[in-house]
């Protein structure tokens, strides 16, 4: 699940990157900040299942 939201934020990104090299700022600007959304959220819910499952006593791989 968190492998999922960080590819569609790597996609997002790339959107965004080729968005702006060919001057659609608004494109850019919308891609960038789903990206940013969803690498956070990812991140997020990584650092919950990591201690989530620290405190179950399970090992995190």
């Amino acid at each position: 699940m968190i492998g999922n939201l960080i590819n569609w934020a790597i996609v997002l990104l790339l959107i965004a990157l080729v968005a702006a090299v060919f001057g659609f700022g608004g494109l850019a600007g919308t891609a960038t900040s789903f990206a940013t959304t969803l690498f956070w959220v990812a991140l997020m819910l990584a650092v919950v299942l990591f201690v989530t499952n620290m405190l179950r006593g399970r090992s995190a791989m």
